[in-house]
């Protein structure tokens, strides 16, 4: 696996080494052009000095750490976490209004005379922070050394009196703002204060939690006493019970008798009465009613008894009726009456203590289940007032420590390091600029190149031509160099192969004709139609020369120039073009009359007069006859037709034909005649034999290496027929 990534990565270097090749002469302009642009910039410019100056920053400002006031205001901090103080900073000395108090205060000019632009100024200043430390460094350069040391100096200066104004003016601020809340602060303490007593006026309140505590102690009590005390009053009411059913009487009946035994008034009254109604019980056993003192007892009884009734209504407060028995009770009876009324008086009263107790209990209930609402009304009004409170006294204290930072002139910010006069340019520095200067060129050439040959379309190397059409590849042709030959003196030839037969060209056609004979070696080619997708791939040539290589194996070749719209293989061959294959299938002339010897065992049938619709006489009996016919009088019989993509000749001839050999030249087809040339073969289902890649570098090919010792030619001919008979007889196969 590794070595085939390997050979994958060498691939890839190789088709790139191509590409620069291939466009060397762009690369070149485009390197030269980076490079010259770069060195005459670079020799032109005037030294560039740079001056320096360092500025540190504390995290708070200077009055914070002397009087330990405000630690806010003033500090140097971020609004977010992603914020970063020292830029912010760095913008700030970077603003326009410093920038504009610099060129204004030093009378900066640019190179016409005239104020410095602000940008330009901006442009050769640079700011930076130093890692790890609270330090800003500020460069400016410029070709006036003195310049470039005034402006950083200025401007460290100048950003110095901003910081100390801005603090200022953030104090002030502050006691502004201050001044007007404090006001309106002390009035929600008093607003407070107010509503706070208020609700303890209304609602009794001294201590909710002493009076929390008091007030379940007093329900205790409470309780414990109504406890004792409806004992007393249970037993209170059995006594009572008890003396009624002993009596006979009710309570109030009993409280009644009681009141009239004790009445002085009534029982005098009483006595006289029962006197009265004994004289008159005397007396009327010695006299009748009507005597007179009769009449004057029962008149005496009458106003005894009238008066005491008036007694009793005078005593009980009612006139309920008494019988006389009940006026006068006896001893034991009074007694017991007088128990029970003392018994339903004790009752009374204890009835009574125990309903104040039970009202005052449900008071106290009442108190306490309101306690905690109380609590959160008065706790709520302590949080606000306190809060109130806590506002007023922070404010009060912010104000005082304002008053003392507005009255300071101290900033965050200190210089650290003055600006120097430089004593060395740092511009330009010429090795360094040439250098980035041919980076910059070669990578752009690079690009250049890369981005034109992405454009390109055409099929540039023997591997993407084998991708695109997908025949087999039987040989590569090597570049043939004219130019060279006439540098040496020599003529210009469309016949490597009969001409130089120590060429690379000529190995490369013997190696074509091994493979077309190893590739059907169980069938005899016999008609071969050459052809190309487009126009100048060198199908003529790859024609004409295959040509001669088998006729050089010692094989009766005939070489037909099928092309009868642009034909090319008589003027190839210095051939008049009278007489020709147009000729002999009009009827004109026949093939052994129209077919002329050029070399040793190779006859040329030119391509005659050019007829008007030549498709008709290739696709005709004619044709076929006669290709029939040159198969049994040659060997082997090579046919040169018009490109594929361009006409149908050549797919009509190469119906007729035992296959056809399909010329690619790199850099004139491209990927869609390419894709045209594979679909019309498909559908028009000629026999392709495969493709011969013309006009490949040597530095892909190179078959120099058969012919390396260039002998006499006799000799070497001599022994090439020798290698090539022996060959034709071990593998029995019929090479041309």
């Amino acid at each position: 696996m590794p070595s085939h990534q390997d050979d994958q990565d060498l691939i890839n270097f190789q088709h790139y080494w191509r590409i620069v090749k291939r466009r060397w002469f762009l690369i070149a302009i485009i390197m030269g052009s980076v490079f010259g642009v770069t060195g005459l910039v670079t020799f032109s410019k005037k030294p560039i000095y740079e001056s320096e100056g360092k500025l540190l920053f504390n995290k708070q400002s200077g009055v914070s750490s002397l009087t330990g006031v405000n630690e806010q205001l003033g500090q140097l901090s971020g609004v977010t976490n992603l914020s970063n103080p020292l830029e912010t900073e760095a913008e700030i000395i970077r603003s326009y209004p410093l920038s504009q108090k610099t060129i204004a205060e030093l009378h900066l000019k640019d190179q016409l005379g005239q104020p410095l632009q602000i940008d330009d100024f901006l442009g050769n200043l640079k700011i930076k922070s130093i890692r790890g430390t609270d330090i800003l460094e500020l460069s400016y350069r410029s070709a006036n050394p003195q310049e470039a040391t005034a402006i950083i100096n200025k401007l460290m200066s100048a950003y110095l009196e901003n910081n100390v104004r801005i603090n200022r003016s953030e104090a002030t601020a502050a006691r502004e703002f201050l001044n007007k809340q404090l006001p309106l602060v002390e009035t929600k303490v008093t607003e407070g204060e107010a509503a706070l007593r208020r609700f303890k006026e209304k609602y009794q309140v001294v201590s909710l939690e002493e009076e929390a505590k008091e007030g379940v102690k007093r329900l205790n009590e409470l309780s414990s006493q109504t406890t004792q005390l409806r004992a007393g009053l249970v037993d209170a009411r059995s006594r009572s019970s008890a003396l009624q059913n002993q009596l006979a009487l009710n309570t109030q009946q009993a409280m009644a008798l009681s009141s009239l035994s004790q009445s002085t008034a009534v029982q005098e009254v009483l006595s006289e009465y029962q006197k009265v109604q004994d004289q008159l019980a005397v007396e009327r056993s010695r006299f009748t009613d009507e005597h007179p003192v009769i009449t004057n007892l029962l008149n005496k009884e009458q106003a005894l008894k009238e008066q005491l009734e008036g007694r009793v209504t005078q005593t009980l407060g009612s006139s309920q009726p008494i019988p006389e028995q009940d006026l006068q009770i006896g001893q034991l009876k009074q007694t017991l009456t007088a128990n029970l009324v003392q018994v339903e008086v004790e009752r009374l009263g204890l009835q009574n203590q125990v309903t104040v107790f039970m009202k005052a209990f449900v008071l106290y209930q009442a108190r306490l289940r309101s306690l905690p609402k109380l609590e959160q009304q008065q706790l709520q009004l302590q949080r606000q007032l306190q809060a109130a409170q806590t506002t007023y006294e922070q404010m009060l204290k912010r104000l005082q420590e304002v008053q003392v930072l507005e009255n300071q002139n101290l900033g965050n910010a200190r210089i650290v390091s003055e600006a120097l006069l430089p004593k060395k340019p740092v511009s330009s520095r010429i090795l360094l600029n040439l250098a980035l200067g041919g980076f910059l060129g070669f990578f752009l050439a690079i690009g250049a190149a890369l981005l034109l040959e992405a454009g390109d379309k055409s099929v540039k190397t023997a591997q993407e031509a084998q991708q695109l059409l997908d025949y087999p590849l039987l040989g590569t042709i090597p570049v043939f160099d004219q130019k060279a030959r006439l540098a040496r003196g020599e003529s210009i030839t469309e016949l490597p192969v009969l001409n130089n037969p120590y060429s690379s060209v000529n190995a490369a056609f013997e190696m074509l004709q091994i493979n077309l004979g190893f590739s059907f070696s169980d069938k005899e080619l016999k008609v071969i139609v050459v052809s190309s997708s487009v126009m100048n791939e060198g199908k003529s040539f790859v024609a004409a020369n295959l040509a001669v290589a088998t006729a050089q194996m010692g094989r009766r070749v005939l070489l037909i120039d099928a092309d009868l719209r642009h034909p090319h293989q008589h003027k190839m061959w210095q051939q008049p073009n009278l007489m020709g294959l147009s000729n002999v299938l009009v009827g004109q002339g026949t093939l052994a009359e129209a077919a002329k010897e050029v070399v040793i065992n190779l006859e040329l049938l030119t391509s005659g007069t050019i007829p008007p619709n030549p498709a008709a006489l290739l696709d005709s009996q004619r044709m076929n006859g006669l290709l029939k016919q040159a198969a049994q009088d040659y060997d082997c019989v090579i046919i040169d037709t018009p490109p594929l993509s361009v006409l149908a000749d050549a797919s009509i001839v190469g119906k007729m034909a035992d296959g056809m050999l399909l010329v690619v030249r790199t850099g004139v087809v491209n990927s869609a005649a390419a894709k045209t040339t594979k679909a019309l073969l498909e559908h028009s289902r000629v026999s392709v034999l495969g493709m011969v890649v013309n006009y490949v570098t040597t530095d892909d090919t190179d078959y120099t290496y058969y012919y390396y010792h260039t002998e006499s030619g006799e000799n070497n001919s001599r022994k090439k027929n020798k290698i090539k008979s022996s060959l034709s007889r071990i593998t029995g196969l019929h090479l041309f």
